[in-house]
């Protein structure tokens, strides 16, 4: 402060005004965004870190909005996975390492219980009957073909397994919803019949093709009868039904009939192990669920055979067989 020439305090200077910040270029602004939105991911983290897990049937709001919908956006009832816990259906698994085997984890992840014994081995017998069908089958040539192109076991065995889709490896599910149709009618002798042959003339208006019955390779499956023996002894000893074993013969019967001298219409493997899955309470879909998972180990051991004979690019025939080559129709007159 300055004072004047009698002492008084002189007023002070007008400040001057103050300058306007520079504006922030623009890289400068994006940095400070990009700081803000990492800070904002960081406390979301840390917040859902804390967070509790929300009960099974909690509503989206019960640990906050954004908590309970992180919560319930996997919720399943399949596994537990938390630190220090694995659980399969609330079965530890340290408990069952050693004492459950891979059949009777399969029915546990699938059907929420354990099955008992004779059930794990009708089902391990369906399971071991689709397992492989060598290459004549497109999914195993397939998976053979894709090895030899440098693309890994695991991406071989995909493309086998990407190839089992309605015509070849569903009709084990379109048998059971077939065997179904029938077994549903009722038990009456004197209507089965005529319900047979309704059901199978509805099937074929719709395709000549019947799921589960008839083989292009097989006169005789070799692997219906003890499968079909295995599910009659179920049906003696209580286990199950025999409603759906009953439709599959009465079709094969209906199939057969003034076929004397002519090539039969055997029940194939998807017929036998559509049979199994149904008498066992397997919805249609796992029939075909369950093939794949069978089929898959064929797979997988064809895919790792043809990955060690050491061949590049095959093709699905010798280099020595040239195709037909089709003349060109469209200018066809």
């Amino acid at each position: 402060m300055t004072t004047g020439r009698d002492g008084a305090a002189a007023p002070a200077a007008p400040a001057a005004p103050a300058t306007p910040a520079a504006p922030a270029a623009p890289a400068e602004r994006a940095e400070r965004a990009e700081r803000a939105e990492r800070a904002e991911r960081a406390e979301r983290a840390e917040r859902a870190e804390r967070a509790e897990p929300a009960a099974p049937n909690a509503p989206s709001d019960a640990l906050g909005p954004q908590d309970g919908l992180v919560a319930q956006w996997w919720a399943t009832g399949v596994s537990r996975i938390e630190p220090g816990i694995v659980e399969l259906r609330g079965h530890p698994v340290q408990d069952l390492i050693g004492r459950t085997s891979f059949v009777e984890v399969i029915w546990l992840l699938l059907r929420g219980e354990l099955p008992g014994p004779a059930q794990a081995r009708l089902l391990e017998a369906a399971l071991v009957a689709g397992v492989d069908h060598g290459p004549q089958a497109p999914s195993i040539a397939a998976a053979r073909m894709a090895a030899t192109c440098g693309i890994g076991l695991n991406s071989a065995v995909a493309t086998g397994v990407n190839m089992l889709g309605d015509v070849h490896g569903g009709a084990g599910q379109q048998c059971v919803q077939l065997l179904s149709e029938i077994a549903e009618q009722g038990d009456a002798e004197a209507e089965f019949e005529d319900t047979v042959e309704r059901t199978v003339g509805a099937w074929r208006a719709r395709s000549r093709y019947l799921p589960g019955f008839g083989h292009r390779f097989h006169p005789h499956d070799p692997r219906r009868d003890p499968l079909l023996a295995l599910v009659d002894r179920a049906v003696s000893d209580g286990l199950v039904r025999g409603a759906h074993l009953r439709a599959a013969r009465a079709v094969e019967r209906y199939l057969n009939q003034g076929r004397t001298g002519k090539k039969p219409v055997p029940m194939n493997i998807d017929g036998a192990t559509a049979v199994i899955y149904a008498e066992l309470g397997f919805a249609a879909p796992l029939a075909r669920g369950l093939f794949v998972l069978s089929r898959s180990v064929g797979i997988l051991a064809h895919a790792w055979e043809e990955t060690g004979q050491g061949r590049r690019n095959k093709s699905p025939m010798p280099p020595s067989m040239i195709p037909v080559h089709l003349a060109d129709q469209t200018d066809a007159s």
